[in-house]
């Protein structure tokens, strides 16, 4: 994709307003990426039969390959820089849902796992379909300008490498455990980053939503709404993913039986080791993304992910051989610690002012209020995982939501104040 899932969200973003630049901006980038899309299905199918690993698995590689067409034509770059969050949702959701229904119909048993991967596919790449036939009527009877394909060519290098090193880092564990320890340990680390995955989507979606916006402001020259939002950005983080690392970290047992089932337990201290990461990668998602992007800074993006790939790379060769999973966990806790510190570094001039209205105080006040009742739960294990969860989940967030209410949290007391006026 070259890195154009973010570079068009603010390519598009800067051209919205123009419905000439905006149909010639589209069509470049679609055409960059028809033209990769190309390239990587020739790549992977000379994988396919040339690394016995891939090949023992052919149906399933060729059934999930099926995401970098969807992908390609998924243009939800476009949606995103036009702020059309409505549609996105309603249609990611409406995939996900028809995902699940297929999935307790057709799979039943591990011999069903080909089912998966098209579920798999439909469930995370098949809204693709529809972006592109909507993008059809979206740009109908707009005349564009000459394609000059060029023009983007530097800034799309740059996001290209920061998303190759992104996905070598985030990837590695996966496939260094594989070669290194084999299946067994793989699918322990999964069941563990199945969780942080989820989690981490929920924090970084604010920066899908503000990255548009941010552009926006920093091309009009709007700096202080600019400094405004990030702000807010940081305390949305913070406050939404550090009760979540705790919880996730405390009943890391119970959600991997829940998920995953009773023979994935060993996957619990790789687990522990990820949840603090779901802060890390938000707090950088907003100093990368939502501020060095918007600023035209991308390169220390990509610096500062090279260094975590580096980093990874490194630690997972000494530790996967020792602790498996657990090594591999501990890898990426310290890559995305070392990304995040760098991202901070390279924002040394603003850092202040852009952290100047962090909400500092009301995290410390819900925490007063929650952690106690964290840790007295925690000693109580009732009848099945699930219900445990379910009870500790309530009792903690609840002291979390009275803690938000009694700081006077300015987001929560914003949604607390539209739901009493409805």
């Amino acid at each position: 994709m070259l890195g154009v899932p973010t570079y068009g969200v603010r390519a598009v973003a800067q051209v919205r307003q123009d419905p000439v630049k905006l149909k010639t901006t589209v069509c470049e980038l679609l055409t960059i990426n028809v033209i990769m899309g190309a390239a990587a299905y020739a790549s992977f199918f000379l994988a396919l039969f040339l690394v016995p690993d891939l090949a023992a698995q052919k149906t399933l590689m060729l059934i999930c390959s099926s995401a970098i067409l969807l992908n390609v034509i998924g243009v939800s770059w476009f949606y995103q820089g036009m702020e059309q969050y409505t549609y996105i949702t309603w249609v990611s959701i409406s995939f996900k849902i028809l995902s699940v229904i297929t999935m307790f119909l057709f799979i039943h048993s591990p011999a069903d796992y080909l089912w998966y991967g098209v579920m798999t596919v439909v469930s995370s790449f098949g809204s693709g379909v529809v972006n592109f036939a909507m993008l059809f009527k979206a740009l109908k009877g707009v005349k564009r300008e000459k394609l000059d394909l060029k023009r983007h060519f530097k800034p799309i290098s740059t996001f290209f490498a920061m998303t190759v090193a992104t996905t070598i880092y985030t990837n590695l564990d996966t496939v260094m455990l594989g070669f290194m320890k084999g299946s067994y340990e793989v699918g322990l680390y999964n069941a563990a980053i199945k969780v942080k995955g989820l989690l981490v989507s929920l924090v970084t979606s604010l920066g899908t939503v503000l990255l548009p916006r941010l552009s926006f402001y920093i091309e009009t020259g709007q700096e202080s709404e600019f400094g405004r939002l990030i702000s807010k950005a940081f305390s949305f983080v913070l406050l939404f993913a550090v009760p979540v690392c705790l919880f996730g970290a405390v009943y890391s047992g119970q959600i991997i039986q829940i998920l995953s089932g009773q023979d994935f337990l060993p996957a619990q201290p790789a687990m522990i080791l990820l949840m603090p990461t779901i802060v890390l990668i938000g707090l950088s998602n907003v100093s990368g993304i939502q501020v060095l992007v918007p600023l035209g800074q991308e390169k220390q993006v990509l610096y500062s992910v090279s260094a975590g790939a580096v980093l990874d790379l490194l630690l997972n060769s000494i530790l996967i051989p020792v602790y498996g999973a657990a090594g591999a966990a501990f890898g990426t806790l310290a890559a995305e610690i070392l990304v995040l510190i760098w991202q901070i570094v390279s924002l040394r001039g603003r850092i202040g002012q852009l952290s100047a209205g962090i909400e500092w105080k009301q995290l410390l006040v819900c925490m007063a209020f929650s952690v106690p009742v964290l840790l007295l739960c925690s000693l109580y294990s009732l009848k099945s995982p699930l219900f445990t969860l379910a009870v500790g989940g309530v009792l903690f967030f609840a002291a979390y939501g009275i803690g938000l209410i009694v700081s006077k949290e300015e987001i929560a007391a914003g949604f607390l104040g539209r739901f009493i006026h409805r």
